[in-house]
């Protein structure tokens, strides 16, 4: 008796399920074969290196622009001379008691050439990269040489130097959650969009920026610095000490109309042993075609001007 209720597939039907198993197989095999493409396509790529990244160019040869703070800067101030640093008394005494001949003896002839004075030492100063995660920044003016570190992973180490160990990160609307604008009042960072000057007020020293915030908006580069030796802020022995907190903001200007390119290093000496509050100092620097003028000299400080009688 035939089998109605279980009746055998026919021919056609047999093919066809034949026909749909492969389909199924090959859709199978091409989506096993795509997977790995899908997943190394969705992998994190790495981010870009502190170089690539960099929203403002900082190499080159630049000189230093010495339009403001000439007598403290290009000759040897006074003994005792500490007009428009914020020293306290102890650190009035320590410039009082400063002797150049004892430096010298002693091998302290780099003292006003470290991290906290250097930027103000009249001179050049080439900035090239190291490698991709570090600036080196050489200075003419007592043939000094630091290195601006972005990478996280290294720390201060080893005795303490002139120029000590130096963080750099950059800053800026690409770096930070603020977005576009500058922050308003009373949030971080709003008091660095006003413009600083040398020891006083206004950007001395160089042209300013053509617009309120134009001197943060290709950003800026900060740098905190560590691991230092004691030093003088200027060369006639006004003291900064190795318990001194030292940033740097460092910016490069709108190009001038007449086609230069500027630098503008802001310099915070926060010292809570010899200043009663921090010293913030404007240096300016103008770029150079080459840096055939570029010729590194030994740490030496002249003489200091004879204390005038009032």
């Amino acid at each position: 008796m035939k089998d109605t209720l279980h009746p055998k597939p026919s021919v056609y039907a047999r093919g066809r399920g034949r026909h749909v198993g492969i389909s199924a197989m090959l859709m199978i095999v091409a989506w096993l074969s795509l997977a790995p493409v899908a997943q190394r396509s969705s992998a994190p790529t790495a981010p870009p290196t502190p170089r690539a990244a960099a929203p403002i160019d900082l190499t080159g040869t630049w000189v230093s622009i010495v339009s403001e703070d000439w007598r403290w800067r290009m000759v040897t101030p006074p003994k005792g001379d500490t007009a428009s640093v914020p020293v306290n008394a102890e650190g009035a005494k320590a410039a009082a008691a400063w002797d150049l001949a004892v430096d010298n003896t002693a091998g302290n002839q780099c003292r006003a050439f470290g991290v906290g004075g250097l930027t103000r030492q009249p001179g050049r100063v080439r900035i090239s990269w190291q490698d991709d995660a570090t600036l080196k920044v050489e200075f003419d003016a007592g043939s000094q040489t630091r290195f601006l570190n972005f990478d996280r992973t290294k720390q201060a180490s080893g005795p303490r130097s002139w120029q000590g160990f130096s963080a750099a990160r950059w800053e800026g609307p690409r770096f930070t959650a603020r977005g576009g604008g500058p922050p308003p009042p009373g949030q971080a960072g709003a008091d660095r969009l006003a413009v600083p000057g040398g020891g006083g007020a206004g950007l001395r020293g160089g042209p300013p920026p053509r617009e309120a915030d134009a001197i943060n908006r290709g950003g800026d580069l900060r740098v905190d610095t560590t691991n230092f030796l004691a030093g003088y802020l200027r060369k006639n022995g006004v003291p900064y000490s190795e318990s001194a907190t030292i940033t740097e903001y460092i910016h490069r200007l709108p190009t001038h109309p007449n086609g230069d390119n500027w630098l503008h290093v802001i310099t915070i000496v926060d010292d809570p042993k010899y200043l009663y509050e921090p010293f913030t100092t404007s240096t300016s620097f103008r770029l150079e075609p080459d840096d055939s003028k570029f010729k590194p000299t030994p740490c030496r400080t002249e003489p200091p001007l004879p204390v005038t009688k009032k």
